[in-house]
């Protein structure tokens, strides 16, 4: 089987993108992921099964299985797009990382055509994942979101051991990698929090860039979609003036830095 047949479970494509890597993008949102994180915008992406989400008082089927070539179609007709913006696909989720064999697959078919790649990974994976994909990405975002193992399994669901080793790791063998912080209050919301992730980001080879990603509610109605709490909901975003005391924070560490991304 050649990689245009190969198979994934994918939620949504979205066009135009401007957000999720340089130039006009596609993003390719996979299903499936490990973590829990409690201000997910997308839990939707979370469960790799195929589900049913209310919106809007209709019933809506998430997820649906497509092959290499049926993604490549999609992707091809903003071809034009990728060319004068310096564009390209970025695959999201979920974590894309949790169907590598697809993941890849993706890439190399993007690379067939001349196409720039990006993937929004969490880092959670065996190095034997990471080896079959990142070789074929061209532009890495990778979240760290906290420094404390402790803090950061309350929040996600996971311990963060394996993240930062990775973190290492992906950095080493990526060609160019951002990170990226889901700035959560109650979480990691305070100068010295921020301060160190952005510590730790500086240390890791040929990671130049830090973007601070403001805590926003813009999933919350999915989750009653799904049938499911929000565990979030008393939690407002936060003003400009604390978002600003937490971009000071973080340039302290010599990273450019800027909010959103």
């Amino acid at each position: 089987m050649g990689i245009y047949d190969t198979q994934g479970r994918i939620f949504d494509i979205q066009r135009f993108s401007i957000h999720d890597g340089p130039g006009i993008r596609t993003i390719v949102f996979l299903k499936g992921c490990v973590l829990r994180c409690r201000w997910c915008c997308n839990p939707e992406s979370q469960e790799y099964k195929i589900q049913e989400l209310v919106r809007g008082g209709k019933k809506e089927i998430v997820g649906r299985d497509v092959t290499v070539r049926e993604v490549m179609e999609e992707i091809e007709k903003d071809a034009p797009y990728y060319e004068r913006s310096g564009g390209g696909v970025t695959l999201s989720g979920g974590e894309a990382l949790c169907q590598p064999d697809f993941a890849a697959a993706i890439f190399k078919a993007c690379h067939d055509y001349g196409i720039n790649t990006a993937i929004e990974t969490t880092g959670y994976a065996k190095k034997e994942v990471l080896d079959k994909v990142i070789p074929h990405v061209d532009y890495v975002l990778m979240d760290i979101k906290h420094v404390d193992s402790k803090k950061h399994e309350a929040f996600t669901g996971k311990p963060n051991e394996l993240i930062l080793e990775n973190a290492n790791y992906i950095a080493s063998m990526a060609q160019d990698m951002t990170v990226r912080v889901p700035v959560i209050p109650t979480f990691n919301d305070t100068p010295e929090e921020i301060r160190a992730i952005a510590k730790f980001a500086a240390r890791l080879p040929g990671v130049m860039k830090l973007h601070l990603l403001p805590y926003h509610r813009l999933g919350r109605d999915k989750y009653t979609g799904l049938g499911r709490e929000y565990t979030l909901d008393s939690i407002e975003p936060m003003p400009q003036e604390k978002i600003n005391t937490l971009y000071e924070a973080a340039t302290e560490s010599g990273l450019l830095v800027q909010i959103g991304g």
